[in-house]
């Protein structure tokens, strides 16, 4: 590979983790709102709802050798009932997007640190386009559903591939994969 020096550096290493710092979940938030407000335009001027209330926001974050550089990418998960817990506004920055490993690892640890916390059910509404990758992660679909009047699928993940992980504010570092474009 040659280096070009007019190309951006992309971080190769992430720590996907729960956001126990104010400037990871700020950076969370301010990545939902580029997503689901500038670039989808689903919501007007923030995508903030009462799950943020008490959702346990996760992160990816890019290392630049031995510091933590940027929220790359995120998404929140809530026990809505004892044992059922819900995932929802997985975004990835994207520039980050054809990492391949990014969105995987956050599914990976929002479902494995719920399962940790007593979950026995756990539930995501994904957009159409993120499907496959859901199911590629041993997600069923269980119906559809409209939100924000856009559908979505109703999915639910198969707790057997995702054992209980309890490190979670701690989290695991998760290696880039550049996916062919």
């Amino acid at each position: 590979m040659i280096f070009d020096p007019f190309k951006p550096y992309r971080a190769s290493d992430y720590q996907v983790k729960f956001a126990t710092d104010a400037w990871e979940r700020s950076q969370a938030a301010a990545l939902r709102r580029e997503v689901f407000c500038t670039e989808q335009g689903i919501f007007e001027r923030d995508d903030r709802d009462a799950i943020d209330e008490v959702a346990i926001p996760i992160v990816a974050v890019s290392w630049m050798g031995v510091v933590a550089d940027e929220v790359v990418g995120t998404v929140r998960i809530h026990e809505a009932e004892p044992g059922v817990w819900w995932g929802s506004r997985l975004a990835v920055h994207r520039d980050f997007r054809r990492v391949g490993a990014l969105g995987a690892s956050l599914i990976r640890l929002a479902v494995s640190s719920a399962h940790a916390r007593g979950c026995h059910t756990f539930y995501a509404n994904v957009q159409p386009q993120n499907g496959l990758l859901f199911r590629r992660l041993h997600w069923r679909e269980i119906g559809e559903v409209e939100i924000e009047g856009r559908p979505h699928l109703r999915m639910q993940a198969e707790l057997d591939y995702y054992p209980p992980f309890v490190a979670a504010e701690r989290g695991f570092r998760s290696n880039a994969r550049k996916i062919a474009a």
